[in-house]
């Protein structure tokens, strides 16, 4: 993938706006229609750049249909876990959870910051960076987070529960999901949750369900006004579904399929399933890389963000910290969004190699990359809490949660982590009698 033809149509545009008021201010009489004509190119380039035609060939390595995928894996285990092992389950998803969720937090006052503003910070609150422990202090104090949760409450003196994210909230809402609708649900059936919960939705979430709530059905929502469909939001939902399908990634990944297809397309659909089957792979290995090498076995050999993961493991002999890891994406993906699937995948691939079952270090040196980075500390701090299991995630990652989870969702505002886990416990028995 190469960008550089890509002009700068933000300069381009922002000259549009502020010559457009300026003739206003000297009165020109002639702005107003040159504005309405210049937005009807402006929409009849949007509509001609939509209507080209793709490559053919690449489609076929990166086919959206579940069975064409299926079709175009690697081998791979699929099972790993012959019997559900109630005693070592309950041990490894709290620690995927705990991790998934400190993760998150350690992320979230610093999402998609720069490198640079990172360790200025850093040097400025007195924090270690890459921060071993939750950020002293916010840049942000009295901003409300998804109208429930104040910046502070994200800092390690403020933390009395889980505070809200959406990275979290999906979590939670893949498990309703579930519940609701059996481990057979349906594309439909996600839609339908969507609109009864969710009250906060971002790019692709967000034009898949404004898409539901105008009446398109679930199997189309994700192809109406959607250049987000390969960021990262599928796989950012993927845990849910490796925690009801532990040591069975196949059927994680087929899961994440469903829920994935409702509002991503090709690598975005590829992420959910290969973070769900890393995932998945997780609470039966000991090291993180083999769970990524397992994952891979779960999606289009030839897609491009399966090359990318392949990348990503060879490179990471020449990774020793974050700052060579976010380098080598920034130079392999230059121009890429800060959001995509792909470069962001990789970030966590270097931060689990770097940090091995480490977890501090796992989710310190995956913030301290960038980039989308509450999500990458997120995926990453799940597949390492699976491997070590509650035992291996420091205490004072987690002791200030009080045992509670906040979140947004319509009716479900506050779960226990204790009955989460639970809950998560009685699905995957279920998943081991279908």
């Amino acid at each position: 993938m190469n960008y550089d033809g890509i002009p700068n149509y933000q300069f381009l545009l922002n000259q549009i706006v502020e010559y457009s008021k300026l003739k206003i201010e000297y009165g020109s009489q002639d702005i107003i229609e040159q504005m309405k004509e210049c937005y009807q190119n402006l929409e009849s380039s949007l509509n001609t750049i939509k209507s080209l035609s793709i490559n053919k060939e690449l489609y076929e390595k990166e086919p959206d249909d579940l069975n064409k995928i299926l079709s175009l894996r690697p081998q791979g285990p699929r099972k790993l876990w012959n019997n559900f092992r109630e005693e070592e389950y309950l041990e490894k998803v709290e620690g995927a959870l705990l991790a998934r969720m400190a993760g998150c937090i350690l992320g979230a006052n610093v999402e998609s910051w720069s490198i640079e503003e990172m360790e200025s910070w850093a040097k400025y609150s007195g924090d270690a960076f890459p921060p071993i422990n939750y950020w002293s202090r916010t840049r942000n104090p009295g901003v409300i987070r998804y109208s429930k949760c104040d910046y502070t409450e994200y800092t390690k003196d403020n933390i009395k529960y889980v505070p809200v994210d959406d990275d979290i909230a999906y979590t939670l809402l893949g498990l309703l999901i579930a519940e609701e609708y059996g481990l057979d649900f349906t594309t439909e059936d996600v839609g339908k949750a969507w609109e009864k919960y969710l009250s906060y939705a971002y790019t692709a979430e967000l034009v898949t369900l404004n898409n539901l709530r105008k009446g398109l059905e679930a199997n189309i929502a994700a192809t109406v006004d959607n250049p987000y469909c390969q960021w990262i939001g599928g796989d950012i939902r993927s845990d849910p579904w490796a925690y009801i399908a532990p040591g069975l990634p196949e059927k994680a990944a087929q899961m994440a399929y469903r829920d994935a297809y409702l509002s991503h397309r090709r690598n975005g659909i590829f992420g959910a399933m290969f973070f769900s089957a890393a995932q998945s792979a997780a609470f039966s290995l000991e090291e993180p890389l083999e769970a990524i090498k397992i994952g891979l076995t779960e999606i289009p050999e030839q897609c491009n963000l399966a090359k990318a993961i392949r990348w990503s493991l060879n490179e990471c002999k020449n990774i020793k910290n974050y700052k060579d890891a976010r380098a080598a994406v920034d130079d392999k993906f230059k121009g890429m969004s800060p959001v995509h699937t792909i470069n962001n995948a990789c970030l966590v691939v270097f931060g689990l190699s770097i940090g091995g079952t480490d977890v501090t270090k796992v989710l310190s040196e995956t913030v301290a990359m960038g980039l989308d980075n509450d999500c990458t500390a997120a995926t990453a701090g799940s597949i390492v809490g699976a491997i070590v299991g509650k035992r291996g995630v420091p205490s004072y990652w987690y002791e200030n949660f009080n045992g509670i989870i906040k979140s947004y969702l319509n009716g479900s505002e506050e779960f226990r982590i204790e009955d989460v886990v639970d809950r998560f416990k009685s699905l995957a028995q279920k998943a081991y009698n279908l």
